[in-house]
């Protein structure tokens, strides 16, 4: 049990950082080019009012991440096997709130930054299903803010690789979990009968 218990800890101190950057990526996707003047226009592209960093692979990855790593150690092994219990909900929670992140942060990239073209302001690439992605010669498109496409686009894929890594701890410690909390009596039970 001191390995899975040990096993959780290092998961959640890998959720942290990844939670806090998270968080970062999104609050710079507020301020474009570290700018304000967007945000208080109400110039930014609808995605990223979502919150997906910031809400689901941010603030509610720390809920698993701060459950991991409290896991304490316990001289009754039905204690544990609750305790397992508990950060299996945890890495339920981390696994929602990375998916959103994930989600977000896809719709975000298909549909493209809010910018302003010789047309006005309008989402220049939202008809292109991503494809604007891989035609780097046709984002300066965007007249304002200025790299406003380069901006996003590498955020939100920072995004997307976050809430990966933290949907793959998460589902680590959803088996871990699991295995701990299913198994651990049963072993238990033996240990019992073997001591008697």
């Amino acid at each position: 049990m001191c390995c899975s218990v040990g096993f959780a800890r290092s998961l959640g101190l890998a959720l942290l950082p990844l939670a806090l950057c998270c968080i970062l990526a999104n609050l710079l996707l507020l301020f474009p080019m570290g700018e304000i003047t967007y945000i208080q226009q109400d110039r930014l592209a609808s995605y990223i009012w979502y919150f997906g960093g910031l809400g689901g692979g941010g603030l509610l990855m720390l809920i698993p991440a701060v459950a991991f790593i409290t896991l304490g150690k316990c001289s009754c092994c039905w204690n544990e096997s609750l305790m397992m219990c508990g950060s299996v909900l945890a890495a339920i929670i981390g696994l929602l709130g990375s998916g959103y992140c994930f989600v977000i942060s896809g719709l975000a990239l298909v549909q493209g930054p809010h910018c302003f073209t010789s047309h006005g302001w309008s989402y220049p690439f939202a008809d292109q299903r991503g494809r604007y992605l891989l035609q780097p010669e046709i984002w300066p498109r965007c007249l304002q803010p200025l790299n406003i496409v380069e901006w996003n686009v590498t955020l939100l894929f920072v995004l997307l690789g976050l809430a990966l890594l933290e949907f793959i701890i998460c589902l680590l410690q959803l088996g871990n979990g699991l295995v701990n909390a299913i198994c651990r009596p049963c072993c238990y039970k033996q240990e019992y009968s073997l001591n008697a």
